[in-house]
């Protein structure tokens, strides 16, 4: 059995800015310690949630080992590292596993992308080059680039590649991952939608959004399937499911931001190219915030 990270309900914490753009290290403090008193099992920061795509390289390496700090061990953290240059994402990692993070996520390659190939040499060289265990971010929707089940089974060989954050919606390709790779792959639903359902496959848990607003539930959710109570965790994922619609409505993380803005955070706003919400929008996520009683 490869080393597991965590097991549960991770979040993929978004970065509070100031009114000038700059960090907000004081608000991801804040975050940090509300997200663990709420039994957040993990802290995943830098990743597509928090916007590192705008994130200077000071300002990721910044980040990660303020959350690194901030946490002191109380919960795993978990470094996005991922980029779409191998050498870079190696100089990423290595500087996570300096900072102290306990693992990495490192999302497929974009726009250049890769063959399958390509993914194997890509995934098992920033593996070969940094002793952490590795979450592999797959996200087709966003990177235009799909991994196939027996890629995965290829890259479940190494042993510092230990688990898929998966958010392809394509439960028949889990499935069949998960028999090609066994025990030797772990699997964390990408998609709040679909926690469950990952979870009844032999998942271990969620890299979530969903738990910037009840984190609690989504910890809920997780251990409540792990105890056998399985209806009990189902009826979680679907009362949750209209709060999962909203925070979806736009480009993550516009609508999680405004959210954490509307329940008295000061996450501030995204950085461009993201841009608010409509006003029907936000209309929306308030309505789906109130029937959870998140807002009076």
């Amino acid at each position: 059995m490869k080393k597991r990270i965590f097991t549960g309900a991770g979040i993929a914490i978004l970065t509070p800015m100031n009114p000038d753009g700059s960090i907000n290290f004081p608000e991801l403090g804040r975050m940090i310690d509300w997200q663990i008193e709420r039994h957040t099992d993990a802290i995943v920061i830098c990743g597509t949630t928090g916007e590192t795509p705008t994130l200077s390289q000071e300002e990721q390496q910044q980040a990660i080992r303020f959350a690194v700090e901030k946490t002191a061990g109380r919960v795993p953290v978990i470094a996005g590292t991922g980029t779409n240059d191998t050498a870079k994402a190696i100089e990423r990692s290595k500087f996570a596993k300096e900072a102290g993070a306990d693992g990495i996520l490192v999302v497929t390659p974009y726009y250049n992308k890769t063959s399958q190939r390509g993914l194997i040499a890509h995934y098992n060289a920033i593996a070969d080059a940094v002793d952490l265990p590795m979450i592999v971010y797959h996200i087709p929707s966003r990177t235009g680039l799909t991994i196939a089940p027996k890629t995965f089974y290829e890259l479940s060989k190494h042993p510092n590649i230990v688990a898929v954050k998966e958010a392809s919606g394509n439960i028949s390709a889990i499935a069949e991952t998960r028999y090609l790779c066994g025990d030797a792959l772990d699997f964390y639903s990408g998609e709040d939608a679909q926690i469950v359902p990952i979870l009844s496959l032999g998942g271990i848990g969620v890299i979530s959004v969903l738990s910037h607003l009840i984190p609690q539930q989504v910890h809920d959710m997780c251990s409540l399937f792990f105890e056998g109570k399985t209806g009990e965790s189902a009826k979680l994922q679907i009362e949750s499911m209209d709060l999962v619609k909203a925070l979806f409505i736009d480009t993550n993380p516009i609508p999680v931001k405004e959210a954490a803005n509307l329940m008295g955070f000061a996450a501030g706003q995204c950085r461009l190219p993201l841009y608010p919400m409509t006003d029907a929008d936000r209309e929306v996520l308030i309505k789906a915030m109130k029937n959870h009683g998140l807002l009076s």
